[in-house]
């Protein structure tokens, strides 16, 4: 199945690189007018410029998902341009690795302001716009450290738990709006962040980005009156299930 995404508007944060600009670049293939947030404005001209050339619409709002009167700003000006939103992609993430009693506080707080605080933010600025539709589609980019744990990672895996338990209580909360919420929960994906955390791992039996973007479009392709997914765990065929 392929979502027709047609009329739809979207939201794709951490979307100048990896899993965040091959999502925004298969939703705007389908048809929707993609927003690109990320800090980085050159990485999002880039995203839009590559989904323009092949036909699609999208609109690069650099952003620092750290700042909430940036978040402010990205969710009004979405609403001032196309007065909608009805997809929330939340990808933007960062990594800090290292041991729990070696580990920076500012680092931690760091990552909770954008792992967390970030995607809270978005989500609830998002969910004001979706509600007077009863209608919206909201994607946490979780990781298998959503439920998992590795050495060097705790104070990742801490926020990536964080983002599981809100999107748990989204779900619960926002049903009765008629807004989805799920988790895609990945394991190994070749990116600059698993790079970092993993230099052990052999970058050839790592996902592709797209992996995940299909795994979106496969969610945005279910009937939105009778399905609702609450999460995917995607892993790398070469890593144990168990």
């Amino acid at each position: 199945m392929t979502p027709d995404l047609h009329d739809q508007v979207a939201l794709v944060t951490g979307a100048g690189r990896g899993i965040g600009k091959a999502i925004a670049t298969a939703i705007a293939k389908h048809g929707a007018h993609v927003y690109l947030a990320s800090r980085t404005s050159e990485e999002l001209e880039q995203t839009a410029d590559e989904i323009r050339r092949a036909g699609g619409l999208a609109t690069p709002l650099a952003s620092d998902l750290t700042d909430e009167s940036q978040i402010n700003r990205l969710f009004s000006q979405i609403q001032q341009q196309s007065g909608r939103l009805d997809i929330l992609i939340n990808n933007a993430a960062i990594g800090l690795y290292g041991l729990i009693h070696e580990f920076p506080t500012q680092d931690l707080d760091l990552m909770l302001a954008v792992n967390v605080r970030g995607t809270f933010l978005c989500c609830r600025e998002a969910l004001k716009l979706m509600m007077p539709a009863k209608s919206g589609y909201i994607i946490n980019i979780s990781s298998v450290l959503g439920f998992r744990a590795y050495v060097n990672q705790g104070a990742y895996t801490a926020t990536k738990h964080a983002v599981m338990g809100l999107t748990k209580a989204l779900a619960v909360e926002y049903q009765k709006h008629g807004i989805r919420v799920s988790a895609i929960s990945p394991g190994g994906v070749d990116t600059e962040m698993v790079a970092a955390a993993r230099p052990d791992l052999d970058r050839s039996v790592l996902m592709k980005p797209e992996d995940i973007a299909n795994t979106v479009l496969y969610l945005l392709s279910l009937s939105p009156t009778n399905a609702a997914v609450d999460e995917i765990y995607i892993r790398r065929k070469a890593s144990n299930p168990f």
